[in-house]
């Protein structure tokens, strides 16, 4: 048998890495690892994003903490360059590295809710959809995104928005503690109490610091929401856009609603003769009192006359899981996003220029990050823009890789005219990989506290496959 596993591309120098180190890492782990002869690698380096196709060189399916740190532990002996899988979303596919080495959480996918407390511990590798079953049977829920299949660990490391921000803030701001293997392979716990300034730059550094294989979350009283889209034609965009802008910040912080622009599917419950229009919009999620809705949708309608409306009663996951079917893996992504503070009416004029998609599946959306996300300071986390109101993404999308161009085209000249009007950094899970400067921009002057924090916690960068912060 040979003493050494080798393998080559006809892109790439040959990789080498001891055998009898592999066996060892295989024999000390409760999960399984993959190779490149394993019959399931294809399968285990697919994510979301059909664009991206790298070939790691072993990916390790953790079963626990444990079998994190010998990952860890491996990979730095060897030194091979590492990514972490949680949910796979990401759009760049940071969750995975050419030549490296996967660490794959997504077979650890405990949830434990304590009820009393209303709190949840949630393992690294669960999904929203996995948070949100556990919760909700408590009639508890916490804030997450907008589909339920976003790995937790991406989602909340970048910051984390979603339906219920303007209520309960950022999923950061209910973030409790973590717990978390750093790149020397120890382990450690992080809270307001412990390891702090850990704490801090995790709330929305990324995965910057660590593997951080637990979250804790503090739970909301929430079973049932009214929820839904309201369309509007798109030439009504500038009108209603107009008002969007004046008129959501005013409001109580029960009341959310994204604006978008889209195709109207084709499928129920869409009426058949508007599928495939293009169309403005709103997505509704309302906390309040139910027979209290009614005043708000009204004034929608009174703006223009919408061609479609959904706005029903349901129990929360049901709203989380609403895009799940219209975007399921295995689509082409292109990302581009921005933190927007103020809409003037040229930037409107410009959202006007780009309203009709490339794609069936393309979409801008604008996220409100305000109402409770605003009470909380832009030096108490890493999120820096807490003046933001909105979190922008254009987002191309097509299941054919032949309109890979025609996305990417769209989307980025939709950005470029629009990023003048923008606050400069953006959320970095709807950021592709766009140089340091673009991440300086998203932290503002919490950069240089994150890079001191980078450097006492992993001062060789070991985990850089990620958006970046170099140790200082």
């Amino acid at each position: 048998m040979s003493n050494e596993y080798s393998y080559s591309d006809n892109d790439a120098e040959t990789l080498t890495i001891d055998e009898e180190a592999i066996q060892d890492f295989a024999a000390s782990i409760r999960g399984e690892l993959v190779t490149r002869n394993s019959p399931e690698y294809d399968e285990s380096r697919t994510i979301y994003n059909a664009m991206i196709d790298k070939k790691p060189a072993l990916i390790a399916k953790c079963e626990n903490a444990g079998d994190v740190i010998s990952a860890v532990n491996f990979a730095r002996k060897q030194n091979l360059e590492v990514s972490i899988r949680s949910g796979g979303h990401n759009g760049p596919g940071l969750a995975l590295v050419d030549e490296g080495l996967v660490i794959d959480l997504s077979r650890m996918n405990g949830v434990r809710v304590d009820p009393a407390n209303r709190t949840a511990r949630v393992e690294g590798g669960c999904t929203w959809g996995d948070v949100d079953h556990a919760t909700h049977a408590f009639g508890l829920a916490t804030v997450s995104g907008v589909i339920s299949t976003t790995g937790v660990g991406g989602l909340t490391l970048g910051g984390g928005h979603g339906y219920l921000t303007r209520k309960f803030g950022l999923t950061i701001d209910n973030l409790l503690s973590a717990d978390v293997v750093l790149a020397d392979g120890s382990f450690v716990h992080a809270s307001e109490n412990e390891n702090a300034d850990l704490f801090w730059a995790l709330r929305g550094g990324g995965g910057n610091f660590g593997v951080v294989t637990s979250f804790e979350y503090r739970l909301h009283p929430l079973k049932n929401v009214v929820a839904g889209p309201l369309f509007w034609p798109v030439d009504q965009l500038e009108t209603t856009m107009e008002w969007y802008r004046d008129w959501l910040p005013q409001l109580p912080d029960d009341v959310y609603a994204f604006y978008l622009t889209a195709e109207v599917p084709g499928a129920e419950p869409f009426p058949k003769k508007i599928q495939g229009d293009n169309v403005c919009g709103l997505l509704w999620c309302y906390t309040g009192e139910t027979n209290q809705f009614e005043k708000y949708i009204q004034q929608a309608r009174d703006v223009a006359e919408p061609i479609f409306e959904f706005t029903p009663e349901m129990p929360y996951p049901m709203l989380q899981g609403m895009f799940d079917g219209l975007y399921p893996p295995g689509d082409q992504w292109y990302w581009k996003g921005d933190f927007v503070k103020e809409l003037p009416n040229e930037a409107i004029e410009i959202h006007n220029q780009f309203a009709e998609v490339p794609t069936a599946k393309s979409t801008m959306h604008l996220y409100p990050v305000n109402g409770a996300a605003h009470k909380v300071g832009k030096d108490e986390t890493a999120w820096e823009k807490r003046d933001a109101n909105w979190s922008m993404v254009i987002a191309g999308v097509d299941p054919d890789p032949g309109n890979v161009e025609k996305i990417e085209v769209w989307g980025r000249e939709y950005w470029e005219a629009l990023h003048p009007y923008t606050l400069g950094g953006a959320y970095i899970n709807f950021m592709m990989e766009e140089g340091e400067d673009r991440i300086k921009a998203t932290y503002g002057v919490n950069y240089e506290r994150l890079q001191n924090v980078k450097a006492k916690y992993d001062p060789d960068n070991f985990f850089h496959v990620n958006q970046n912060i170099k140790p200082a």
